[in-house]
C-alpha cells in the first residue's frame, strides 16, 4: 500500500458478486424463522366501485387460517405521501379501502400456517360490489364529464402550477420556425428480478421487518407512524434485494398489512408478490402527455422550449407523488441554452395503479420530449441534427450554468461527449430491403439529491444528507457503515474502496456495513435518485479523511515528528526516507483502543463520524445514439448498435459504472419497442407485458468522461439512472431517420411493430413549419 491511492478508479471486481453468483444470496424469500406463517393478499377484480358486502365468515374457518385482516380491522392505518404537490388535498392514504379506485387494490390479507392454505381461503372470501365507471387515461380524468374519483374534491386535478420562465409565450410567437408536437412515454412496470417481499416478527413490543428495500429507515419511519409504534421499536433489515430501480424505495399496502398481522398474531408473517400481482400492485411509472414547443431562430438557434405536462397519477398520490413529473419540468432544457424555457404541470387521478419511482424518474420523459423535437426541427430545416444540437449546447466555459427552470449545472463538456459519440455511431449498410437510420439524444441528470433544505422548499418530508461512520479495529482492519443501501448498484464495493484508500489499507481490511436500522446511520431517503456514491460517499470520504488524520497524529507523537513527515505504506505509518523509523497500523490502533500514549487531549479510540448534507445537486450528462433497421413490410423495429458516451464526475469504479449504463440502457430499449401497461376500457391492466430479451438488446458500447464535481468531497456524480434516460429518444430519432415520411408522427412508445406499421400505412408527412 502506498498514498498513490491504488483503488480509485481501478476495475475491482464486485465484492457483492461472490455470494449472488453462487446461490448464496440473502433474500427475503430466504428467511426462515420458527413459527412463520404465511400471507395472501385478496385484490379487487374491478377498477371502480364500493364494497357493498364482504362475507369472511368462510375464509376465517378454514383449515389452517390464523387471521383474516379487513379494512374495519385496519381503519386507522395510513401511508404518507412523502412529496407534495401545491394544493395537494390528502398527504396520506389508506392501506385497506372499501372504495375501489384500481383494479388489484388490497381488500383484505389471509394468514395461515401454509400458503397453500392462504391461498385457498384467500378464495372463499366474498365481496360484493357496487361500480362505478372507470376513468381510463389522464386527459379523459380532466374532461368535464369525468367521473370523480373523489367527489368531495370537486375535481380529478391533483395539481396546477408553472416553472421556469412564465413568459414563453411571447418568445415562440416572435420566434421565426416553432415545432409544436404531443408526446406520450407509455407506462412502464420495473419490474425486477426479484418482486416485493417482506417477512415481519412482533415480540416483547418489538416489530422486526425483513424487507426487500432500497431505503430501510424510510420503511422504518412509515412502519412506525402507520402502526402507531415508537420508532426506537421498529428495526428494518434490508436483504439483498434483485433490482429496485426505484420501485423498492417506500413501504406499500400490502407489506404494512403484513406488519399488522404479525402484530395481531405475535408470531412472524411472510409474504411474496407473485409475478401476476406486480402489474397490478408495484407502482409502475411514465405514463404523461407533454406537449412540447420548441421556438428557433431563422439561424437554428433556441429561442425558446415550454412544455404542458399533464401526468397520470393512478388511483391517488403515491409515496413520492408528482415528483417524477416536477423533475421533467425542471431538467427541461437539457444541455442545450435557451432565451426563454418553462413547463405547466398538471396531474390527476385515474383508476389505474398509482404511479411512482423508477429509474430515471421522469427525466426519460422529458428527454424523450425535448430530443424529438429537435430532431423534428432539423428535419423541418434542412439540418444536421447533430449540428442543430452543437450550435445550441452549454460550452464547458459556460459551467456553472443557471438554467431557465432553476438549476445550476457544476460541471463537464457537454459538447464533448456528442462529439465523441458522432465519430462512434454508424448505421450498417442496407443490404437486406430493410431502412436504416441512426439517431442520437442528450441529456444533463440530476443526482445526488439533496440539499435538506432544499428539499423541504420543494414539498418533501425528507432529508437529503448522509451520515458515514469509519472505525479502525485493534487488528487494522477498517468497519465502514453507512445509511445507503445496497440493491445490486455495487455500492458496497465503491465504498470499500473510497475508504481503502483514504485510510491507507488494502482494500480486503475494509467491511462494509449495510441495511439495517439498528446499525447503521439514519439515512431518510436511502438508495434513490442516483445518490448512494455521490451523498453516501461524500460522507464516507470527510470521515476517512479524519481517520487518516488521527492515525497520522498517533504515530507522529509516538515517532516525535511532524505529521507532514509521515505517510502511510504497507500497512504501516513511516517517517519519509527512513526505513526504520514506522509504527505499523496495528500498534496505532491497539494504542487509540486502549488510551495508550496517544497526543495530550485526545481520546481513546479510533472511529470517525460525519454527515454530509450537499449543498446542492450534482449533474451527471450524457450522449446516447442507436442505430435501427426497420422492416417496412411488418414494422418490427432492431436496434443494431447502441452507443453511449457519459460523464459521472471521478469514477470510483469504472466497471460498474459500465455495468450501470448497460443495465439501464437495456431498459430504456424496452421502453421504447416493446414496454408498457395497457389498460381496457373498464380499467383491467393487460397481462401482456413484453421486457426485452438479450435479442433485442445489442453490444452497448461505452466510452467514459470524467469531469470532477465540485459539489462532492470526492468530485463523484451519479450514474445509476443515466443509462434509462436517453435510449427512447435515441431510437426515436434512429426510427424518424429511417422513415423520414413520417417522423412528425412518431410521438408515442412503444414502437411495436404494430405501431410502426400502422403510421407506415397511414402514410404522409407532416406539414413544414
Amino acid at each position: 500500500m502506498s498514498d498513490g491511492h491504488p483503488y480509485v478508479g481501478a476495475r475491482a471486481p464486485r465484492r457483492e458478486d461472490s455470494r449472488l453468483l453462487t446461490g448464496r444470496g440473502r433474500f427475503v424469500g430466504d428467511v426462515r424463522l420458527p413459527g412463520m406463517v404465511h400471507a395472501v393478499v385478496v385484490r379487487s377484480p374491478i377498477a371502480h366501485g364500493r364494497v357493498t358486502r364482504r362475507a369472511v365468515e368462510a375464509a376465517r374457518a378454514a383449515d389452517g387460517v390464523l387471521d383474516v385482516v379487513t379494512a374495519e380491522d385496519a381503519a386507522t392505518v395510513r401511508l404518507p405521501c412523502v412529496s407534495l404537490a401545491p394544493g395537494q388535498r390528502e398527504s396520506s392514504y389508506p392501506v385497506l379501502d372499501e372504495v375501489i379506485r384500481y383494479a388489484g387494490q388490497p381488500l383484505a390479507v389471509v394468514v395461515a400456517r401454509t400458503a397453500e392454505a392462504a391461498h385457498d381461503a384467500a378464495g372463499l372470501i366474498g365481496f360484493t360490489f357496487e361500480e362505478l365507471p372507470a376513468v381510463i387515461g389522464v386527459e379523459t380524468a380532466i374532461g368535464s364529464d369525468a367521473p370523480l374519483l373523489y367527489p368531495g374534491w370537486g375535481t380529478n386535478l391533483v395539481t396546477d402550477f408553472a416553472v421556469g420562465d412564465t413568459d414563453c409565450e411571447e418568445a415562440i410567437a416572435g420566434a421565426a420556425h416553432v415545432v409544436d408536437m404531443t408526446f406520450r412515454l407509455g407506462r412502464a412496470a420495473p419490474s425486477p428480478v426479484e418482486p416485493r417481499g417482506i417477512v415481519a416478527a412482533y415480540a416483547e413490543e418489538a416489530l422486526t421487518i425483513w424487507a426487500a428495500t432500497q431505503a430501510p429507515h424510510h420503511v422504518r419511519d412509515h412502519a412506525a407512524e402507520a402502526l402507531g409504534l415508537s420508532h426506537h421499536r421498529v428495526r428494518v433489515i434490508g436483504r439483498d434485494i434483485g433490482g429496485g430501480f426505484g420501485a423498492k424505495e417506500h413501504l406499500y399496502p400490502d407489506e404494512a398489512l403484513v406488519c399488522l398481522a404479525a402484530i395481531r398474531l405475535g408470531r412472524p408473517v411472510t409474504w411474496t408478490e407473485s409475478r401476476s400481482d406486480h402489474l397490478v400492485a408495484t407502482l409502475p411509472a411514465r405514463d404523461a402527455v407533454h406537449r412540447g414547443r420548441l421556438a428557433l431562430d431563422a439561424d437554428g438557434r433556441f429561442v425558446a422550449l415550454h412544455c404542458d405536462i399533464l401526468g397520470d397519477l393512478g388511483a391517488h398520490p403515491s409515496n413520492v407523488g408528482i415528483a417524477p413529473m416536477a423533475v421533467s419540468a425542471i431538467m427541461l432544457p437539457g444541455p442545450y441554452r435557451f432565451d426563454r424555457a418553462g413547463a405547466r404541470l398538471r396531474a390527476a387521478v385515474t383508476t389505474t395503479t398509482p404511479t411512482g419511482s423508477y429509474r430515471g424518474f421522469g427525466q426519460p420523459e422529458v428527454t424523450w420530449t425535448r430530443e424529438r423535437l429537435i430532431d423534428e426541427a432539423a428535419r423541418r430545416l434542412g439540418l444536421d441534427p447533430v449540428e442543430v444540437r452543437l450550435r445550441n449546447m452549454i460550452g464547458p466555459e459556460e459551467l456553472p450554468y443557471a438554467t431557465r427552470t432553476w438549476q445550476s449545472y457544476d460541471s463537464g463538456d457537454y459538447p464533448g461527449t456528442l462529439r465523441t459519440l458522432r465519430d462512434l455511431a454508424r448505421a450498417r449498410p442496407s443490404h437486406d430491403g430493410r431502412r436504416r437510420g441512426v439517431g442520437f439524444s442528450c441529456h444533463v441528470e440530476a443526482t445526488g439529491m439533496g440539499p435538506s433544505m432544499g428539499m423541504k422548499a420543494a414539498g418533501q418530508a425528507a432529508g437529503g444528507f448522509e451520515t458515514a461512520i469509519v472505525r479502525m479495529d485493534l487488528d487494522a482492519s477498517v468497519v465502514v457503515h453507512a445509511g445507503v443501501a445496497g440493491m445490486g448498484q455495487g455500492i458496497e464495493t465503491t465504498l470499500a474502496q473510497l475508504a481503502a484508500d483514504a485510510v491507507g489499507v488494502p482494500l480486503e481490511r475494509v467491511h462494509v456495513v449495510l441495511g439495517d436500522t439498528s446499525a447503521t446511520p439514519y439515512s431518510s431517503v436511502g438508495s434513490i435518485a442516483s445518490r448512494s456514491l455521490v451523498v453516501g460517499g461524500g460522507a464516507l470520504n470527510r470521515a476517512a479523511d479524519l481517520l487518516r488524520d488521527r492515525i497520522v497524529a498517533i504515530a507522529a507523537h509516538q515517532l516525535e515528528v511532524a505529521p507532514d513527515d509521515l505517510e502511510i505504506m504497507d500497512g504501516a505509518v513511516r517517517v519519509k526516507g527512513d526505513p526504520v523509523a514506522h509504527r505499523t497500523l496495528r500498534e496505532i490502533a491497539t494504542s487509540a483502543w486502549r488510551g495508550w500514549d496517544l497526543p495530550e487531549g485526545m481520546a481513546p479510540g479510533l472511529e470517525e463520524r460525519v454527515t454530509h448534507d450537499p449543498s446542492a445537486y450534482t449533474y451527471a450528462y450524457g450522449a446516447h445514439a442507436a442505430a435501427v433497421a426497420v422492416d417496412e413490410e411488418t414494422g418490427a423495429v432492431e436496434v443494431e448498435g447502441y452507443w453511449v458516451v457519459g460523464d459521472s464526475g471521478v469514477l470510483v469504479n469504472p466497471a460498474i459504472v459500465e455495468g450501470q449504463l448497460r443495465g439501464g440502457v437495456a431498459q430504456g430499449i424496452g421502453m421504447a419497442l416493446t414496454e408498457e401497461v395497457v389498460y381496457s376500457p373498464d380499467g383491467q391492466p393487460s397481462a401482456d407485458y413484453l421486457l426485452p430479451t438479450v435479442r433485442e438488446i445489442p453490444e452497448i458500447a461505452v466510452v467514459l468522461m470524467e469531469t470532477p464535481s465540485p459539489i462532492t468531497p470526492g468530485g463523484m456524480k451519479g450514474a445509476g439512472e443515466a443509462g434509462t434516460i436517453g435510449p427512447p429518444a435515441a431510437v426515436g430519432n434512429a426510427v424518424a431517420a429511417a422513415l423520414p415520411e413520417i417522423a412528425g408522427r412518431i410521438t408515442a412508445t412503444p414502437l411495436t411493430p404494430q405501431t410502426v406499421w400502422s403510421l407506415l400505412g397511414a402514410g404522409g408527412r407532416s406539414g413544414d413549419v
